[in-house]
Formats: C-alpha cells, structure tokens, sequence
C-alpha cells in the first residue's frame, strides 16, 4: 500500500523570483517489490501526481528484463534495421551536470522511439578516465586525508590509490544516468581504462606510427607549471583582461600582475641608437634570440640587418624583418623567443633561429639565465628583470594593455608555452579526408550551418600534441633504445610495439643487433585523453577484433553531443575512424546547444551554477554543497547559490527531461531555470488527472475501451483528427531532430485539444472508446521524453485492453504511433472550423481579463454589450463573424461562464449545436 507523508516542498517560482517553498503532500511507493520486479499497479491510484512514487520500480525492472539489449527485443512489429550510438562518455571524476542531462534526455528519445519502430537499437553507456582531472582530484584528495603529494609515491602505488578511488566513485555517474531514465545497454558499459579498451588504445598508437601518422618531435605545447604537464586546448580557458589586474597565482602568496604593457629598449651593436620592444612577459627576455620589425615599417627601415646587443647575456639579436610582426601593436618592433611564444616559434622555422628555452617545467627560471635568477619562480622573476632594466637604464615604461589570458582550468595556474619532445599525431591528410567526408554527403552535420565551422577549423589544423606527463592514463607503447657502446650524445632512438617483447624484437631488426643486447625504457608520459575517447565509437564494439557487434553496429548511426566538443571529440573521431577502420565512424553527427543558468552564463564550478541533475529530480537543500571534494573556492562560491536561496524543489526525472528537450536545441544556446522545469511537472500532474478521469469513466463501462472505435460525432471527429495531426507532426519533426516541436506538439494535444476541449466535453456524454485510445496513444508519443508516468499510466489503461491479463510486456516496447496507420482519423474540416471555437473562447477570455469581470465583479450591462461589439472586430480578421452565435457571446460573457472550464464546456456545446446546424443545412 502506498502512505502518505507530509514534509515541506516544493512550490512553483516564476521567472524572476526565489523558490517558496510550502507544505504538500509527498506520496511514496511502500508495497514490497523486491527490485528487478515489476510494480504493482493495482494498488489504487493516487489523488495527485508524485514524482517519487511514479519512478519507483519501473527502471530496475525495465533493466532487469533486458528491454535495452537489441538481444532481448523479440518485437511483433521488428524490422531488418539498427541504430546504433555511444553516449559521450562522461569523466569519471565526478556527477553529471544539466548538459549531461540533455544529452541523455536527447539520445534517449532517439532511442526509445527507434526501438518502438522495431530497429535493433543498441546504445552503449561508457566513462572516461579524464586523465589530468582525475589525478588532480585524487591529488588534492590525498593532501587532504594524508598530507601526501604524488610524489611521495612510487607510479604504481598512486596508480593503485587512483583505481582505489574509481572503484569507489566510479558508478555515481552510471546510477545518475539511471536516475534519468537512460535506457542504455548496461551488459556493454565501457570504461577507456578497461583491458579491451586499453588493448585497441595500444593498437591504434602502434599502426599509427607504422604509417607515419604518429611522430616524436620538439615542439612548443599549452604546459601547466602545476601540473607539470602539457595540457589540451579545451583545458585552456581564455580569461579576457581589459587591462592592468592582479590575479592569483597556485604556488604564489600575493596576487601576481597581468594585463600591463611593459616597454624596454636593446642597444643596437655599433650605432648610437636603439630599438624599443614591448611585451606583457619580460621574464622572458632571457629568452630573446633576435627582434623582428615590419619590412614597410618607415621606422625601422635604417637598422634592417643590424644587431642589438642583449643587456644580460651579452648575445648578439639579429633585427630581421618579416610581415607577420604588426606595426600598430607596442613600438611596432617585437622581441622574439622562439622557446616560449607559438607566433615566435613559427618565426623561428622561417628565419632558421636557435630556441633557447628559460623556464623549466616546474616554472622556475633555468641556468641559461644567470645565477641571478636561476631556479626564481617565473613571475617572481618578471620584477627581477624589471628591476635590472631600470638599474642598466634600459626600462621605458609600462602601460595598462588588455589582453587574453590563458589559464588552465584543472588548476587555475598561468599556461605557460614551452619546447617539449613530444610525440604528435600529423593531421593534415586525416583532416583532408574529413573535410571531403562532408562535402561529399557521405557524413551529415545537422545543423547544416556547422559544415563552415568544420571546414574552417580542419583547413588550418595544426599537428597534434598527444604526449601527457601524467601516471593515470594510458602509457604510451613506445620505447627508447640503449645499443651497446652507446653513448649520452647520441639522437634519441625509439621503437613501439603492443608488448615490450614486440617493441625489443622491432628494435633488434632495426638496429640489426640481437634482442637481448638492447635495453629499452618505456616513455614515461600517458597519451592524451582525446586519443583514447577518439577511439571510442569502434573500441566500444570490440575493435581491433571483428566481433558480431563490430560487423552489426559499426559505422554507428549518429552521433549526437554539444557543439563545444566539435574539433576537440567529433573532429578526432572522424579522423582517427576513418584513418583505423576505412569507414567514418558514424553517417549523422547531432549538436546541441550549450545550457547555460538562467542568466545565460556558461554553468561551472567557479560560478558556483552547476546543478546536478539529482537535485533537480529529488529536490535538494543548500547543504549539499558543502559535501564532495570541491575546491575550497569552488565551494565558497556554490554556497551562495543566489538562484535558490531555500534549495530546489523537487521536479522528477520525466518534468526534467520534458523541459530539457523542449528548448530549440540547434541553436542558440539553452538558458534553463527551474521554473521551466516546474511548469512541466504541472504538466506531469495534468497528465496524471486526466488519466484519474479517464480511468473513473472507464469503470462503468470496461468493455467499451477496446471494442472497434465507433467515431459517433463531430467532436470526437475532430479530436481523432487532432490526434492524426499530432501524429503526424511529431513523425516529421523527429526525423528533423526538432524534438521542441514534438514536445510542442504533444502538450498542445494534451492540455489544449484533449484536456481543455474534449473532456470538458465527454464530461456530460461519456465517450468511452475514442477517450481511451486518445490517451493511449498519446502516452505512446510521450513515452521517448517521459518514459516513468507514461509507463505507470499506461500500465494502469491495460486492463482495459483485450488480453490483458496476459499481458507483461512494457510501453517502451509497443510500437510508436504511426500516421500511416491512422489516416482514416484524419477530418480536416472539423480541424479547420473548430479554429472558430477556439478563438471565441481565446478573445472571451481576454475580455473578461480586461474588463476585469471576477466572481466578486460580474460583468455589468453596459460591459456585456461592450462585450458583444467588440467580440466581433476582434475575431474578424479570422473568421466569417456571422456564424457567430449570439447567445454563445452572452452566455461566455454573463456570470454563467465565471469559471475557464465553464467557458470550455459552455464553448463545446455550442461547437456541437454549430455542426450540427451547418450539416442540416448542407
């Protein structure tokens, strides 16, 4: 039996205003059913709707009886099809966010309705192993607890404390997408780090390299001085400065300065003059190995060719001219370090100049620049060297400057660029094949406008930087080669192969020297985490093995994810796909817009606007925040939560997902506020009313419900006519991926045509048959979005349904509505003249508003001929006026239609006297 529990919760917020929250009924499932079995839906029914007690049950049973294994399918109306995706796999460093929650609440409607059409559907859940934030929050965890750092630790005990974490927080994420309905195959579930998976990463490295796609070199990367280690470019936040600002910086006491201008001058070798540059980075003037001035700059045309004498290493500069420098930046002369500036580097290949590099990786200054400032900390070095400058009386100023400023967004530290050997992926030609891809139709990017964006960004790529220097994550198979009699000054010699054993017998027949006289050393650093995910559509299916399922489900379908990840996830993909397996690796790649606060900024952890989805779902207060290990900042910031300052109220899974995939997606981005959310959980209770109506309407006469469907009048004409159209909307939508106007579509069918209308008017006539195969479809359409109420309600309607009491199958498994199928419903003209009805209660309404009638206030005589001259100038733009009813007018505007469903069920009658009228007549 189900009980009732009173507890303070949520009432509904407008746009603007904070969450009141009030006390209300909290209905919970209790009857014993033990998990796996499917819940009792004789129980009697609810008076009101309760997110808690409508998704208990359902999902473990759904999982249990294996509804999402295309294995376990076994559909009457199956076809000779697949559809086939990946979920982007999530890091396993933490919970979902309200983009997770899109992208679930997205796919998952793909999903549910493809496999109601009867396709082999599989959808495989998956993790990431996100190798630098996953060791940053096992770092910060273990300074915490133990007051260790990684280094106190040998490679493989950290690597033990890591899995140690994973194990233990691994599956929040897998029972969040459970929470929210994801109907993923869970015998698949794929995590980057698993044997199988590490198996096709070592694979695709090593065939890679065997084709010179992979290659070692030196070249400048984004490095993080706290992390010691080269980062990705969608780890690299852009901070806008709009001039002078002082910022903290990990490992610094004060706050350092950022956004200045700072103008120095270099002696030219030989001559009186000098040559003034600017830079925002004077520490790295150690660095400097030449100064570069516009050849057409009139400025400089006199000392082309000259030296300048460096003030501290007594290095000769060549002033070398070239048409990349920009006359109106600073002096119009820049200084060049090659070691430390990616446009400086570029520079450098084109005027063959020396790199010399100043800052070491733990962002020290290195030996190179003097005693002075060997091992000094990069900024605190910075006013050293201004501070020498001055003293030499070569300083000229500094000046406010706005500026970008990268920043890493794992630890917050400055990026600093600098020379590493790394090995890089050669992306050129991979990029050339994606781009034709694309040009030929044989990959389909929706929305269309995103084809520029992908030819743009892939005609410019740069090499690919996939060395980490990191111990979580995958080691890179690769080894460096010791040969007897060798000696330190020799080149770096490497091999690779999928096993030690492998790389020594590579080597021994490169080299031509037996196996057991090499010695080799594994590189120590992990392949980027892009690698691996990139590998992901292919790898999840068992590659490089030809399993069943790689020959059943590859290339996939779609691809559906948020547009951020188009170059940094899809972009790779595609290459890395095509490059390893000769087929893209999925025919359709889907985007959605980025959600954002109601205030439409980006939602992350330093603004403290990130909301789990669970909070949402269940309801959360403010302690939560104060839980998990948030960075002291992070959790100062999330702790103000000005949006809800008495928590969030509870909404459900299904409201949440209604509200999620009734935004425009291919778009602008989404800004999603609870109120929204709210609105669809009102949406929720309606659905759950009208069901408790229909059911009540039922029990007189049960037979009724599954008998042939007797159409016996106009209104019933029109609302099976209403619901073909619907049908039919949706069906064309989903094909476009424009799920907001499915969803559009389905509440405007629910509350507007059959809440509003219909029963208002099978109220009084009890139309049994056409009442309950509206609402049965209708749930069918609404079941990819809410999959919880539409099963608890439609398990309810079936013992109504012939054959019921063998009946154990589930709604996610009965087949979506077909328009084809109900074509015989279509009657355009009741659609078309019920146009009439709708707009006389619309403009009735709006009278009523405006002359302020109340029940309190009825309408005086002089309002209710106002009334009955303006209705009619209002509606005659639309509509033939003299087909209006009088006595409709009045009876709407009089104290007999005071209440909304008066109006309606006033409005309905008059509809059926109105047809009938017309048929007579014609």
């Amino acid at each position: 039996m189900s009980k009732q529990v009173i507890f303070i919760h949520g009432a509904t917020t407008s746009e603007d205003k904070s969450v009141t929250w009030s006390e209300k009924e909290k209905i919970l499932y209790t009857a014993p059913t033990p998990p796996g079995t499917k819940k009792d839906t004789s129980l009697p029914f609810p008076s009101s709707y309760s997110p808690e007690y409508v998704e208990s049950s359902w999902y473990q049973w759904w999982e249990k009886e294996g509804f999402f294994s295309p294995e376990q399918h076994r559909l009457s109306h199956s076809v000779d099809r697949t559809f086939s995706l990946c979920i982007p796999p999530p890091n396993v460093t933490g919970t979902l966010h309200l983009g997770h929650a899109l992208t679930v609440a997205v796919e998952d409607a793909l999903v549910r309705r493809r496999r109601m059409q009867g396709y082999r559907v599989l959808w495989v859940p998956g993790c990431d192993h996100a190798g630098i934030a996953t060791q940053t929050v096992v770092e910060r965890r273990l300074l915490k607890e133990r007051g260790k750092r990684r280094q106190d630790f040998t490679r493989e005990e950290f690597l033990q404390e890591v899995w140690k974490w994973k194990n233990e927080k691994g599956e929040e994420i897998y029972h969040q997408l459970r929470r929210l309905g994801a109907s993923l195959d869970w015998s698949r579930a794929c995590f980057t780090m698993d044997p199988g998976f590490s198996r096709a990463v070592t694979e695709a490295f090593v065939r890679l390299c065997d084709s010179g796609l992979i290659y070692r070199s030196e070249g400048l990367v984004n490095w993080s001085c706290a992390l010691e280690s080269a980062i990705s470019d969608i780890e690299v936040d852009s901070k806008e400065l709009s001039g002078q600002t002082m910022l903290p910086v990990p490992g610094y006491e004060n706050t350092m300065e950022f956004g200045t201008m700072f103008t120095f001058a270099y002696p030219i070798e030989g001559h009186d003059g000098e040559v003034a540059v600017s830079t925002t980075r004077p520490e790295t003037m150690l660095g400097d190995v030449a100064v570069a001035v516009h050849p057409d700059d009139p400025r400089y045309q006199a000392v082309h060719g000259k030296q300048c004498r460096h003030p501290f290493t007594n290095r000769l500069l060549p002033i070398i001219t070239d048409s990349m420098v920009d006359m109106e930046l600073g002096t119009g002369a820049v200084k060049v370090t090659p070691a430390h500036d990616h446009t400086d580097f570029l520079l450098s290949q084109r005027h063959s100049l020396p790199h010399i590099t100043v800052i070491r990786g733990d962002g020290t200054m290195t030996p190179p620049c003097g005693q002075w400032l060997e091992g000094v900390k990069r900024f605190d070095a910075r006013q050293l060297v201004v501070d020498a400058l001055v003293e030499k009386k070569l300083f000229r100023g500094k000046k406010s400057h706005a500026m970008t400023l990268p920043v890493c967004s794992r630890s917050g530290d400055i990026i600093e660029p600098l020379l590493k050997k790394q090995w890089f992926v050669r992306c050129d030609e991979m990029a050339k094949k994606a781009i034709q891809a694309v040009e030929d139709g044989q990959l389909d990017i929706i929305p269309h406008f995103y084809t520029k964006t992908w030819k743009n960004w892939l005609s410019n790529i740069s090499d690919w930087c996939i060395s980490r220097q990191l111990w979580w994550g995958h080691q890179i198979p690769a080894y460096q080669v010791e040969l007897p009699n060798s000696t330190d000054k020799e080149e770096e010699q490497w091999v690779w192969g999928r096993s030690e054993d492998e790389a020594r017998l590579r080597a021994a027949v490169k080299y031509g020297v037996r196996p057991e006289a090499i010695t080799l050393t594994q590189d120590p650093d992990v392949l980027d985490t892009w690698f691996s995910s990139g590998l992901f559509p292919f790898a999840m299916l068992g590659w490089p093995e030809q399993t069943t399922d790689l020959q059943r489900y590859y290339p996939n379908s779609v691809l559906e994810t948020g547009n951020d990840l188009i170059f940094f996830w899809v972009a790779r993909m595609v290459m890395l796909g095509t490059e390893l397996t000769g087929q893209l690796p999925f025919k359709q790649v889907l985007f959605h817009s980025l959600v954002r606060d109601k205030h439409g900024r980006k939602m992350s952890k330093s603004l403290g606007n990130v909301i789990d989805p669970l909070d949402v779902i269940h309801g959360r207060l403010q302690e939560k925040v104060t839980e998990g290990n948030l960075d002291p900042r992070e959790r100062l910031v999330a702790m103000e939560r000005k949006d809800f300052p008495k928590g969030i109220p509870q909404c459900g899974t299904d409201a949440l997902r209604f509200a999620l995939c009734s935004h425009k997606m291919q778009g602008e981005d989404i800004s999603l506020s609870i109120s929204q959310v709210l609105s669809c959980r009102h949406f929720c209770n309606k659905m759950w009313q009208t069901l408790r109506f229909t059911l009540g309407v039922l029990e007189f006469v049960p037979n009724l419900a599954y008998t042939s469907i007797s159409i016996c009048c106009h209104m019933d004409r029109w609302i099976c006519s209403r619901l073909y159209s619907t049908v039919l909307q949706c069906e064309q939508a989903f094909e476009a991926y424009e799920l907001h106007t499915v969803t559009s579509a389905l509440y405007s069918f629910w509350v507007h045509s059959l809440c509003d209308v219909y029963l208002e008017y099978v109220k009084p006539v009890l139309v049994h048959s056409v009442l309950y195969h509206c609402v049965s479809v209708s749930l069918a359409l609404l079941t990819p979005f809410m999959p919880f109420i539409t099963e608890e309600l439609w398990q309810r309607l079936q013992p109504f349904r012939p054959g019921a009491a063998a009946h154990t199958t589930s709604l996610c498994l009965q087949p979506y509505p077909c328009s084809s199928q109900l074509e015989h419903w279509h009657f355009p003209e009741e659609e078309r003249d019920f146009l009439l009805v709708q707009e006389v209660i619309r403009v009735a309404r709006s009278l009523r508003a405006q002359c302020g009638m109340t029940k309190e206030k009825p309408a005086s005589h002089e309002q209710l001929i106002e009334l009955l001259f303006i209705l009619p100038s209002l509606m005659s733009q639309k509509l033939n006026i003299n087909r209006v009813d009088k006595k409709l007018l009045v009876e709407l505007s009089t104290n007999n239609c005071k209440s909304i469903s008066q109006c309606r069920l006033t409005t309905s009658r008059y509809h059926l006297s109105f047809l009938s009228k017309n048929e007579s007549q014609g």
